[in-house]
């Protein structure tokens, strides 16, 4: 099983800023603490033990709140020094991490996915990545992923219209090597673009659909919707 995870924590939050603009996203308040919170509490659920936050804008702030651990987690810290995109933000994280299969998640968003399975279905079929992804009935302001037989088969660009589809939900598994194997060190780049859209025809590259709950906290109105309904989080 997977043991260690980088939290995506760098953003500038750009989308949120009317609701808030002191500290980094990921560390917005939801009923009194930070969004982090939620997503650490439902890592130590599934025995994840290391914790590797890639920050950027304000990363100061998340590094003096959560210092070394929370919660018996073990907490280590990417900090780039100009922005480098999700993909390289974890490349650079990646660099602290001895393990060969990684968990990576957004930190300004939930998606309540069953790691255990995602893992198993991951490790079973031997895949180079696995994203986690979810049906939803109204894709129009998503880019949509096409499978067969639980394999990525392609990539659609966000149409504006109206219909169901499969989205990314930002929760992946990779494998070190073959991400380190495809990617530039250092520069500015997106793993969704420039690794997972580049690479899937010549990549096996897995989709473990689930109904599972999603927010996204970056977009003020399900932001303030968080705050209720945290308010009963199973984790």
């Amino acid at each position: 099983m997977i043991t260690t995870a980088i939290i995506l924590a760098g953003g500038f939050g750009t989308r949120l800023k009317s609701v808030v603009n002191d500290v980094p996203k990921p560390m917005a308040l939801v009923n009194n603490q930070p969004f982090l919170n939620y997503l650490l509490k439902y890592l130590k659920h599934y025995n994840i033990k290391n914790i590797v936050f890639s920050t950027g804008y304000l990363s100061d702030v998340i590094e003096l709140h959560y210092k070394t651990s929370f919660e018996n987690l073990n907490i280590n810290y990417s900090i780039e020094n100009e922005p480098l995109g999700t993909g390289g933000g974890i490349r650079k994280a990646l660099e602290l991490i001895n393990e060969q299969h990684v968990l990576v998640l957004n930190g300004d968003s939930f998606f309540d996915v069953n790691l255990i399975d995602l893992y198993n279905q991951y490790n079973t079929n031997q895949y180079n990545a696995i994203i986690a992804t979810r049906k939803v009935d109204n894709a129009d302001r998503y880019g949509t992923i096409e499978t067969k037989n639980q394999i990525i088969t392609n990539f659609i660009e966000k149409t504006g219209i109206a219909k169901p589809g499969i989205i990314n939900g930002g929760v992946y598994i990779l494998n070190k090597n073959h991400f380190i194997n495809n990617s530039a060190n250092n520069i500015n780049f997106s793993i969704e673009k420039n690794y997972f859209e580049k690479y899937f025809k010549s990549s096996i590259f897995g989709a473990h659909t689930c109904d599972g709950y999603f927010i996204d906290i970056g977009i003020p109105t399900d932001f303030l919707k968080a705050q209720n309904e945290f308010k009963n989080f199973k984790y």
